[in-house]
């Protein structure tokens, strides 16, 4: 998988973030979705992304990862306080 078809669907769903963020979400994205050490990773997301299924999957899956991150956030900073 390509981190520019990673940014493209980024830009798509309206989701902006760090360059460690963006690859941290890659490195997890790659892993759940079984790309790992695929032949052709770029071209399986893409098709992937134009599949309907995987499409909703995918999304999920971001949704997901943004709402622990935030949650993760929200409880470092509650501990400083």
């Amino acid at each position: 998988m390509s981190r520019a078809v990673l940014n493209a669907i980024l830009a798509e769903m309206q989701v902006w973030l760090s360059n460690t963020e963006t690859e941290q979400l890659y490195n997890e994205l790659l892993a759940y979705f079984g790309l790992i050490g695929a032949t052709d990773e770029c071209a399986a997301l893409e098709a992937a992304w134009k599949d309907p299924y995987n499409r909703r999957e995918i999304d999920e899956f971001i949704k997901a990862w943004l709402r622990r991150k935030r949650r993760k956030k929200k409880e470092a900073m509650a501990g400083v306080v």
